[in-house]
């Protein structure tokens, strides 16, 4: 996983699940909340019309009172945000083993409510080229609201607080034997044509606390909008662990980036569907870490 979801090394005693079992399951239970999510407002066919009429009314309203800025390569925004997102995301340690994280614990963010958003994610599937067994990592649920905010002619800038879950329901290791708890802060300003964001967490397991500790995850990003389209970042991401086999070290990174964000669909104003585009390369600033380097790729749809 990248620093912004700190990493314990999995305990997964005795574990006899197989990937397509523990990533059917997860993403059965994703599927089906999301189901409940767009369906539990419609008393019938008929009324289908007006409740998609008001989720849009309301999400036009949120975002159009923040700023419009991307969300970047790897560190979480700091306003709210409806879309689909995936990314790959490849690992290389310094004995150039590789591993391969395909979704990354993306998946379907969503604006259900005014100033909320609620994200339903998909466990990553985890490729290793080692001895390890390749499977399904964790399953992860977040809930975010936006305290304050405020767009271009209005201070450009924002203010929120999330929480976020994870299920262990990952396979052959490849996630931990207990879940987590994660509240984070995010806080983001505009100057012009440049930004800054910045957010930091808490991961607190449910369990094992001795053996994974609660890591601190702090994370800020720059981002220039050099043209309409194209948004240059660097982004610095580090990880304060507390507690646990790693206690007293900090994992950090440096992450030049760009995104390609909005390649619009339609030419009408409150049509927000667009494709967004883009990639980085995390770089080792610390003397402890447990990769060298990563590649990473995203892809999102916003709607």
């Amino acid at each position: 996983m990248l620093p912004n979801q700190p990493t314990r090394k999995p305990i997964i005693q005795g574990s006899n699940l197989s990937f397509s079992r523990s990533s059917e399951a997860a993403s059965l239970i994703s599927l089906a909340i999301l189901g409940v999510a767009l369906l539990q407002c419609i008393p019938s066919v008929n009324a289908q019309s007006g409740f998609v009429n008001q989720w849009e009314r309301r999400v036009n309203k949120t975002v159009s009172e923040q700023p419009s800025w991307p969300v970047p390569v790897a560190t979480a925004p700091s306003g709210l945000v409806q879309l689909a997102r995936f990314d790959a995301v490849r690992q290389i340690t310094s004995t150039h083993t590789e591993t391969w994280i395909y979704g990354n614990s993306k998946g379907f963010d969503l604006i259900p409510w005014y100033k909320t958003e609620v994200d339903i994610t998909l466990p990553s599937y985890i490729e290793h080229n080692s001895t390890a067994r390749d499977g399904a990592g964790d399953w992860l649920l977040l809930a975010k609201y936006r305290f304050l905010a405020g767009g271009p002619s209005h201070g450009n800038y924002s203010l929120s607080a999330s929480v976020n879950g994870t299920v262990p329901t990952g396979s052959y290791k490849n996630g931990n034997s207990d879940g987590s708890i994660a509240p984070m802060l995010y806080a983001g300003k505009g100057f012009g044509r440049f930004d800054a964001q910045s957010s930091i967490a808490m991961t607190m397991p449910t369990g094992h606390t001795a053996k994974f500790g609660r890591p601190i995850v702090w994370n800020s990003v720059m981002q220039y909008k050099a043209t309409r389209l194209i948004w240059p970042e660097l982004e610095f991401n580090s990880t304060f662990y507390r507690g646990g086999p790693s206690a007293g070290r900090i994992q950090a990174f440096i992450t030049p980036g760009i995104m390609i964000s909005k390649i619009k669909f339609s030419r009408e104003v409150n049509n927000r569907l667009a494709f967004i585009v883009g990639g980085g390369m995390q770089i080792t600033s610390s003397e402890f870490h447990s990769y060298n380097h990563a590649i990473i790729a995203t892809g999102r749809i916003s709607f």
